[in-house]
């Protein structure tokens, strides 16, 4: 055999068992990509994303698109090969798994995170639609979860709603904590309630719960600094004086919190928001209308620039970020706050875009 034509044939060998290694060789990292984009204001399987009923609505146009991230699962264990074409692949991002499942987060803890996460935003979604819309929102303390194998299991259930603790009112999901810790470790703590399934029916009706139920709990000792517990996590519910649906299937997380926010604005004004341009978007939000920071950024910019995006809101926290790496044709606009976003919409539906707060690189 020609000593070219043996040496080609014993690097092809090489190479083909470096490939059929990598195959097997697991690492310990996970890919995240761009994932699909959902128009608020459209709809999504044949249903309307929004859909409100009891309040006058008003046509929209254009897009407020809300926006996600793929990523392979927690159980998925990446080999070598697709580690390295995920590394060069311009629009995936390799990370170490832990950054996306930290702690050994299993898919099914992973999945039931994202999905109170995902139900949490479209709460403050709606409250902090209303509040800027100046329609009244009424907040009431309910109980969020019950730890298993706690003092309150099977006395106090999730959606419970806390009235007073010892006969001292309940206003704000923290005041629990500070009324269970006056007490020591044994001693009995009495919860004023409304079980779960009477305030659910009276909110359905649209009246107030017909009455109130006592609950004594013989308060735990929490491991560490001994503290009474009892067991719950306290949280906060509202009743809206009308119906806002939000449906939206396999989407997990807190991150559409702005965009649900900015869809209900829409429908509830007589203004159209948008102008009829394409605007896409992310950010975390709280009842008082302040957008937080996310993950993900760039594959979020660029999913929503596929999809046809001119306009991006992106969280202040996150501007740096995806101002270091923008989109060809999409420009980003810093957003703090609902009312920084209905700002920004109003001048990117008249046209008057030279004032838009845009990101810069430089944090």
């Amino acid at each position: 055999m020609p000593r070219r034509t043996a040496t080609m044939l014993a690097s092809t060998l090489v190479l083909f068992a470096l490939l059929c290694a990598g195959v097997f060789i697991k690492v310990p990292y996970s890919e995240m990509s761009p994932g699909p984009t959902v128009n608020t204001l459209g709809d999504s399987h044949g249903e309307p994303v929004l859909n409100i009923a009891g309040r006058k609505t008003y046509p929209t146009s254009g897009h407020l698109n809300m926006t996600t991230v793929r990523v392979t699962g927690a159980d998925y264990e990446m080999n070598l090969v697709e580690a390295v074409y995920g590394w060069l692949a311009g629009d995936n991002i390799v990370v170490p798994h832990e950054n996306l499942y930290p702690n050994g987060k299993t898919d099914a803890e992973s999945t039931q995170e994202n999905a109170e996460e995902f139900s949490q935003s479209q709460q403050s979604a709606k409250v902090a639609a209303l509040k800027q819309l100046g329609i009244p929102v009424t907040a009431r303390v309910i109980v969020a979860t019950v730890v298993k194998d706690s003092p309150s299991e099977g006395k106090l259930h999730a959606g419970d709603v806390v009235k007073a603790v010892d006969g001292a009112p309940v206003t704000a999901p923290e005041d629990v904590a500070k009324l269970v810790t006056k007490h020591k470790p044994g001693e009995p703590v009495e919860f004023t309630i409304v079980p779960a399934a009477d305030a659910a029916a009276a909110a359905k009706a649209g009246r107030e719960p017909a009455g109130t139920s006592k609950v004594t709990i013989t308060a735990g000792k929490a491991e560490g600094d001994g503290r009474a517990i009892v067991g719950i996590r306290a949280g906060s519910d509202h009743t809206f004086p009308f119906t806002i649906d939000i449906k939206l299937a396999d989407v997990g997380g807190p991150s559409a919190g702005l965009m649900f926010a900015l869809g209900i604005v829409d429908k509830l004004t007589p203004e159209d928001l948008t102008g009829g341009k394409f605007v896409a978007g992310t950010g975390t939000i709280d009842d008082a209308g302040k957008v937080g920071p996310i993950g993900g950024i760039q594959m979020k910019t660029i999913g929503a620039r596929k999809a046809g995006a001119e306009y991006f809101l992106t969280p202040a926290d996150n501007c740096a970020s995806a101002a270091s790496n923008v989109p060809d044709g999409l420009t980003l606009v810093k957003v703090s706050t609902i009312e920084d976003a209905t700002k920004s919409l109003e001048k990117i539906s008249k046209g008057d875009t030279a004032g838009l707060p845009q990101c810069s690189a430089k944090p």
